[in-house]
């Protein structure tokens, strides 16, 4: 079996996303970690760059054989399925896939605004991810070393804010949807031990990725978690290594559609209806009227930040997952989650 290579950091949410999927689907992997102490090091000094600097970067080869460095984790996850057998992350019932597409995406583009908040927003969380990430990249530097890269490190992802969405005006919005999605998740979990049943999806590992920094590194988030939630910060650590976890060979274990929803995934589907999905044509809307700031209401509440492009793709690769079901799975959507809202917000 080929071994994956790739470049990460134990910072980033999505490169422990993707190295926990490649454990649990035994996939083998290589991975050297990024390094801003010495660019030149990690074996990366003669690799292809992708065309957006993100972490994780897979070196996968194209159609012809080349190796091309890339960074999505979405695409990526699912062009393991085609290429390894077995442990399957994908839910194998067509609309349990289309929700877990949702879900993921939910971890993917918004969880995050709480990781990036929580860690950038508040001055303990600052200056433990100041010190601790310029260290990952380099074990062996030294503190006189680190410390003018702490504070490059913490000016420029405090800069950054403004882009993800963090900021005096969402502030009350992006922690009120944390901890409302941890109360959520947290009674669906006391029905299952993940998202769509007895194993993990998709959407478990990227909802995982995220709460590696809220959970379990960055201070003030962390302490939410421990004290509310503690089945969460639970999960999330016993979701770090499922090489070991038995699943059946025939794909059995999924929640499928042809009973009704457990109420506890239906309130997580109203989440996304009343919040995400609003928040991705709010967005969009900006991004197609080349606004300069993406300015509404969001949950109730006013909502401003700059204009995402990517997550304008995010809602159009939506459209095109719920398109590709049938018309009869359209119909079987429509009655398990005719409470929630979700058919309206995707109309």
């Amino acid at each position: 079996m080929t071994v994956v290579e790739l470049m990460g950091a134990p910072g980033s949410p999505y490169t422990r996303k993707m190295l926990a999927l490649m454990r649990y689907r035994h996939i083998p992997y290589r991975i050297s970690w990024q390094s801003i102490t010495a660019p030149g090091d990690m074996g990366h000094k003669n690799r292809p760059k992708p065309k957006v600097a993100l972490l994780p970067t897979y070196y996968l080869p194209d159609a012809n054989g080349e190796i091309q460095a890339v960074t999505d984790s979405t695409p990526i996850l699912r062009r393991f399925e085609e290429e390894y057998e077995g442990r399957s992350v994908i839910p194998s019932d067509a609309i349990m896939a289309f929700l877990n597409w949702l879900l993921e995406d939910y971890g993917d583009e918004w969880l995050t605004k709480s990781m990036f908040h929580y860690r950038w927003h508040y001055a303990a969380d600052i200056k433990k991810a100041g010190s601790i990430l310029p260290r990952w990249g380099n074990i062996s530097a030294s503190d006189e070393e680190i410390e003018p890269l702490s504070k490059y490190v913490s000016d420029r992802q405090t800069g950054r804010l403004t882009y993800v969405g963090s900021n005096e005006v969402t502030k009350e919005t992006i922690e009120n949807s944390f901890t409302r999605f941890m109360t959520l998740l947290d009674a669906h979990l006391q029905t299952a031990p993940f998202i769509f049943g007895q194993r993990p999806s998709s959407a478990d590992f990227a909802v995982y990725g995220q709460l590696t920094c809220l959970a379990l590194f960055d201070p003030t988030s962390s302490a939410i978690v421990v004290s509310e939630f503690p089945r969460i910060y639970a999960w999330t650590e016993l979701m770090e290594d499922l090489s070991g976890l038995a699943v059946a060979d025939d794909d059995s274990g999924w929640l499928d559609s042809s009973s009704a929803m457990p109420e506890t995934l239906l309130a997580l589907v109203q989440e996304l209806a009343r919040l995400y999905i609003p928040y991705l044509k709010l967005n969009a809307e900006a991004v197609m009227s080349s606004a300069e700031m993406v300015d509404g209401e969001v949950d109730g509440r006013p909502y401003q930040q700059n204009p995402f492009p990517y997550q304008a793709k995010c809602l159009q690769w939506i459209g095109e997952q719920y398109a590709a079901l049938s018309d009869r799975d359209k119909a079987r959507l429509a009655e398990l989650t005719a409470e929630t809202g979700l058919i309206e917000a995707l109309s």
